[in-house]
């Protein structure tokens, strides 16, 4: 067994999500393998110590496991699969991407580096894997031990989030990082779009709008944002509106017509189609399961 593996066992987490001592950091554990199903991830940077998750984006497959760390820039939907079981659960953690943190980094390096690793003509992906090499390792053993005291959390964890950052600008997936800190650029002016959507994905949004948001033509937009995401601005809205749905559903307890209001939708029979479609139950069913 591992260090990383036998460090976050002494946590003794519960499945799915758990909380740290630190703001930012966050456990997984799944006990089972769990299907091809969609879900929604924040930008951060997702570190497996053990077992393996493939995401699908679009036309692309990606794997990551305890040799490949995923670094998502943008906030960004996608389906994944988790391949775990009781006797060797998956087991990982997320660490948050803080922007602050993010500018400052880019700002020490320099406008070099950052012109090295983000040529103009590129849009990076919003998601991919990054390999997992020994100074990452090594920073990310060092946090998990200092999570395990109060005191070491609150005075060497914020050091330890910086340099896991740092070591993420210093890996194969660095170019969404410098695109996603940089001030200009398609890559920036389409994740401003993206953050738009998640706070006001209830609003009515049409790619002119957002387009103009990102200071782009609707044409340059719409490339750049299937670039980036590898949907259309208007499908990966609805994926938006479906994923929050969900959360609703399942962990408020919402009822299915006042879910699908929150969110945008107009028809509430349009929405449970729509869910169906997309998560293979009801929403009426998915609210059975929850309760």
């Amino acid at each position: 067994m591992n260090e990383m593996v036998k460090l976050i066992e002494q946590f003794e987490l519960k499945e799915l999500f758990n909380k740290s001592r630190l703001k930012g950091v966050r456990f997984f554990k799944s006990s089972s393998h769990i299907p091809r199903s969609p879900l929604l991830y924040d930008p951060g940077i997702f570190i497996v110590a053990q077992g393996r998750k493939i995401g699908h984006l679009g036309e692309r497959s990606f794997q990551y496991d305890p040799n490949n760390y995923l670094v998502t820039s943008v906030p960004i939907p996608f389906e994944c699969e988790t391949f775990a079981d009781a006797d060797a659960p998956f087991l990982g953690l997320y660490v948050d991407i803080d922007m602050p943190v993010l500018h400052e980094l880019m700002g020490l390096l320099g406008q070099s580096r950052v012109a090295a690793s983000v040529r103009i003509r590129d849009i990076p992906k919003g998601v991919a894997p990054a390999e997992m090499d020994a100074a990452m390792h090594d920073a990310v053993i060092r946090l998990l031990k200092c999570l395990h005291s109060e005191a070491d959390a609150l005075v060497l964890g914020p050091g330890l989030i910086r340099e896991i950052i740092y070591r993420a600008l210093c890996g194969t997936q660095a170019s969404s990082l410098y695109a996603l800190a940089a001030q200009d650029g398609s890559f920036a002016r389409v994740s401003k779009t993206l953050h738009l959507i998640h706070r006001e994905c209830s609003r009515k949004l049409d790619v002119d709008q957002l387009a103009s948001v990102a200071g782009m033509s609707a044409s340059t937009f719409h490339r750049a944002f299937k670039e980036i995401t590898s949907e259309s601005p208007i499908q990966y809205l609805k994926k938006v509106r479906l994923n929050k749905a969900r959360d609703l559903i399942e962990r408020e307890h919402m009822k299915v017509y006042i879910a699908a209001d929150k969110v945008g939708y107009e028809s509430s029979s349009q929405f449970s189609r729509d869910f169906k479609r997309f998560f293979g139950v009801s929403p009426a069913e998915m609210m059975r399961g929850a309760r």
